[in-house]
């Protein structure tokens, strides 16, 4: 099987050997170059895909990442090998159990078989996951505006609880001026009245026994009943 897939596979093994070489076997001394070669070629893929997708058909449903793809264009992979298809192979219940390197190699003969280079499949995964997080992005954005609109409703709301409980407050603050004017214009004419009550009683104490004036306050509720007794 050809090996050209090897530079676009970046393991945790040629990761780990990068950081140091003092105990690599001599045998594979050069597995830290392998391993900078590899992330250079996945750096060069990754380069040579659009950074934002450009999303040319409206979502429906943001739930349903067929669709998102679909409206970013992502092309149709090679003889149908993208990166879902691989994931789905991996977890495959003849390769789920598998030691990595098997679950890898084995993956690789399939693509080697069907003429698909390893390459257009990454190129495939980034595709998917740039529309991923530009859709992210999108919806993020739109959130944003949704609460940016919110929050001028919702003042614009308050300022008009505010002005009417302003307007509400004064009016009751009016009421009560009124109220408590017409008690002390009340209390002012009581006390007039008390004294033309004392006049009159004075005056009608020297022709009966008993004087029927009242002098004092009187219950609203209950008008008291005024008889004038003759001597």
């Amino acid at each position: 099987m050809s090996k050209k897939w090897y530079n676009y596979i970046v393991s945790v093994d040629d990761r780990a050997g990068a950081e140091s070489d003092t105990d690599v076997p001599p045998n594979t001394k050069n597995a830290p170059a392998t391993a900078r070669s590899a992330a250079q070629s996945v750096e060069d893929i990754a380069s040579s895909i659009a950074k934002e997708p450009k999303f040319t058909t409206p979502i429906s449903d943001p739930t349903s990442f067929e669709e998102i793809y679909k409206a970013a264009e992502i092309p149709p992979a090679p003889q149908g090998y993208s990166i879902l298809k691989i994931s789905h192979m991996l977890e495959n219940e003849h390769l789920r159990n598998l030691p990595s390197d098997v679950k890898k190699s084995s993956v690789l003969v399939a693509l080697d078989a069907a003429g698909v280079d390893i390459k257009e499949v990454i190129q495939d995964a980034i595709r998917r996951d740039r529309a991923l997080d530009g859709y992210e992005r999108v919806q993020q954005r739109a959130a944003e505006e949704l609460e940016g609109r919110k929050n001028k409703e919702n003042s614009e709301i308050q300022a008009q609880i505010d002005k009417y409980v302003t307007e509400q407050r004064a009016k009751i603050q009016s009421n009560n001026e009124e109220v408590l004017r017409e008690k002390e214009r009340l209390t002012g004419w009581r006390l007039k009245k008390q004294q033309e009550e004392k006049k009159i009683a004075e005056a009608v104490g020297y022709f009966v026994t008993e004087n029927p004036i009242t002098t004092g306050e009187v219950n609203a509720s209950t008008p008291p009943s005024k008889t004038v007794q003759r001597s």
